[in-house]
């Protein structure tokens, strides 16, 4: 049986945060909720880890209501930082272990371990303020698992990181899965939810517009994509407008992004192409990415933490 959400609703005031959200998790999946800043992600996870009540609908793991689990079946990654910054890194970790009921031998060996695969074991006698962002936050993954919870609950985990760290961190999302372990998280970052997800959720405005495996959201989208390039005029995109069914969706500056409706044939690209003399130097079929069918549904690019606030910054800046 699966975490299911089912039809949550929440207020803040005049407010709706959330409106009727449903979406289901099956075990040992990793799924990815998507949407812009204050879609309504952190609010659906909250209700589900039972921190937030919703108003109306109901959250199930296993078939029990969320409200009557122990606290040990959830690992919570919040976005903000919720380590002390004056503790030693293995006197934190093993203060979370006991909070859980995790003997002392057992959350000193899985601490060590875990510091050996994040590359960081002489870290172990530092205190957390001293360690870098990236650090930190693996010292808080660590925090969230200690315990061996069967849902773990990330909220924009990968936010700020070095490519080095987010590698780590991604190694580590597989292992969780490989042993059976239910990872759900937020982000804006669609390539990462391409390469680790199953299945995803994508939330507006308070509401789910699209869920279900990631490969059944990108065929429900009814188009083929296909990046073509030639040694030709790259700008001239004119005559691929003219082909029947042909859609140019995106112009790069070294190849074009075509839509064809699904079941059409799409190397009649290929075929005009070669008619016209043009030398073919990139020809691939594709699904639409996650980054197009957010962007079709929710009707903008995501638009990252950093990006965020390098945009208030100057704004600021400007005033």
């Amino acid at each position: 049986m699966s975490l299911i959400v089912d039809s949550i609703t929440k207020r803040f005031g005049d407010v709706v945060a959330l409106d009727a959200v449903s979406f289901s998790v099956e075990p040992g999946r990793i799924f990815g909720l998507l949407g812009a800043n204050g879609a309504g992600k952190t609010t659906s996870m909250r209700i589900v880890l039972d921190i937030l009540r919703a108003d109306s609908g109901r959250v199930t793991w296993q078939g029990v209501e969320n409200t009557a689990l122990p606290r040990r079946t959830w690992g919570y990654l919040p976005e903000e930082r919720g380590l002390y910054p004056r503790m030693k890194v293995g006197e934190q970790l093993r203060f979370f272990a006991a909070l859980y009921g995790v003997p002392d031998t057992r959350a000193r060996a899985e601490i060590g371990d875990w510091l050996e695969r994040f590359r960081i074991p002489e870290y172990l006698d530092r205190k957390v303020e001293e360690l870098s962002k990236g650090n930190q936050q693996k010292i808080q993954f660590i925090a969230a698992i200690i315990h061996d919870p069967d849902v773990l609950i990330m909220d924009e985990p990968f936010s700020g990181l070095d490519p080095v760290n987010v590698r780590l961190l991604k190694e580590a999302f597989g292992e969780m899965r490989d042993r059976g372990k239910t990872l759900i998280f937020s982000t804006h970052q669609m390539e990462t939810v391409e390469e680790l997800c199953e299945s995803i959720a994508i939330v507006d405005r308070g509401r789910v517009i699209v869920s279900g495996l990631v490969r059944d959201v990108k065929r429900d989208m009814g188009r083929q994509v296909v990046r073509l390039a030639t040694d030709g005029d790259g700008h001239n995109v004119e005559w691929l407008a003219d082909l029947p069914g042909v859609t140019v969706t995106s112009q790069r500056e070294d190849y074009v992004e075509l839509g064809v409706p699904a079941g059409s044939d799409p190397e009649h690209i290929l075929r005009a192409a070669l008619d016209r003399g043009d030398r073919v130097t990139r020809f691939e079929i594709a699904e639409p990415s996650l980054e197009e069918i957010f962007i079709e549904h929710v009707g903008h690019r995501a638009v990252t933490d950093d990006e965020e606030h390098l945009a208030t910054t100057g704004r600021e800046a400007n005033r």
